[in-house]
C-alpha cells in the first residue's frame, strides 16, 4: 500500500464467487455505518472560505499536548520519534493506532517503502506493503470488515512535515499502514491548486505533501524525532518487489516498540 502509488497497494482479497464479494461489501459498509456517530464533525476544507480556513485550530503547528491528544513513541534501530494523535479529529484512526501501538502489532516490523524527500512508510506486519488490518471488525461475524475503515478530512489537518497520516488504496481502505510526511521540492505549485488557512501555507514551506490533502487521514505530527525520518528517509533504496518504483530500502530500519505514553 502506497502513497500517490497507494493505488498499487493492497491486494484484493481472492474469494470463491462474486456473491461472496457483495457479501463483503455489505458488510463493510454497515460496519463503516455503524461507527458514523465517530467522526469528526468539523467542516473540510472544501466547504470553507479563506476566512473561515484561517479561524480554524490547527493543533500540528504546537509542540504542547494538550487535553484530548495522546502522545506515541516509535523506538526504531535509528533512533525514536515521538508523535502526539489528534483524538478529536480523527477519533477512528487514533484509536487504530493506539490499540495497535498497546498490542505489540508494530513492533519488529519495519519501514517497508521510503523516499526521501517525500514520506517514510510502515506499518506493515508482513513488509511487503500490501499486508496489515485495522482494530475496527464487524461485532456480529467473524469476518475482519474492518481493513478498509473510513476516511477522516478535517480543516484543522494537513500533509505537512511531520504529519502523521494513514496509507490508503483508495478512499476508505485504512488498515493498520501509516507514513510520515517528509519534504517536497513542488511544494509551491501544489499549494496554488486548494485553499489553505495562512498559518498551514508558511508551515508547507518547510515541507510536506500538499497533494494528499483530501485523500489522506492526517492523524497525528512528529514532536521530537523528527531527525530520526530524515535519516530512514535517506536510506539506500532499490526497486520494489513489483518494479513500480524505487523505494524499497537495502536495509530496512526496524520498529522496535511503541509506547502510549500519554493517553
Amino acid at each position: 500500500m502506497g502513497v500517490n502509488k497507494m493505488k498499487k497497494g493492497r491486494s484484493e482479497m481472492i474469494v470463491a464467487s462474486v456473491v461472496v464479494v457483495v457479501v463483503l461489501a455489505v458488510i463493510g459498509i454497515a460496519f463503516l455505518s455503524s461507527h458514523s456517530n465517530q467522526q469528526s464533525t468539523t467542516q473540510t476544507k472544501q466547504t470553507l472560505s479563506k476566512k473561515e480556513l484561517n479561524k480554524q485550530p490547527l493543533p500540528q503547528l504546537s509542540n504542547a499536548v494538550h487535553k484530548n491528544e495522546t502522545v506515541v513513541e516509535i523506538k526504531t534501530t535509528v533512533g525514536n520519534v515521538k508523535v502526539k494523535l489528534f483524538n478529536k479529529y480523527a477519533p477512528l484512526a487514533v484509536k487504530n493506532f493506539v490499540k495497535h501501538a498497546e498490542t505489540g502489532y508494530y513492533n519488529n516490523t519495519i519501514f517497508h517503502r521510503v523516499i526521501n524527500d517525500f514520506m517514510i512508510q510502515g506499518g506493515d506486519p508482513t513488509g511487503t506493503g500490501i499486508g496489515g488490518s485495522s482494530i475496527w471488525k464487524n461485532k456480529n461475524s467473524k469476518i475482519d470488515s474492518g481493513s478498509g475503515f473510513k476516511n477522516e478530512i478535517s480543516a484543522s489537518l494537513y500533509n505537512i512535515r511531520g504529519a502523521l497520516s494513514m496509507a490508503n488504496a483508495g478512499a476508505d481502505t485504512n488498515g493498520s499502514q501509516f507514513f510520515i510526511n517528509q519534504n517536497h521540492e513542488n511544494v509551491a505549485s501544489q499549494l496554488k491548486k486548494k485553499n489553505y488557512p495562512d498559518k498551514i501555507i508558511k508551515a508547507y514551506q518547510k515541507g510536506g505533501n500538499p497533494s494528499l490533502d483530501g485523500n489522506y487521514t492526517v492523524f497525528g505530527q512528529v514532536i521530537s524525532g523528527m531527525d530520526v525520518v530524515d535519516k530512514i528517509a535517506s536510506a539506500e533504496v532499490k526497486d520494489n518487489a513489483d518494479g513500480s518504483e524505487k523505494s524499497a530500502p537495502v536495509n530496512p530500519v526496524k520498529i522496535l516498540s511503541t509506547t502510549v505514553i500519554k493517553k
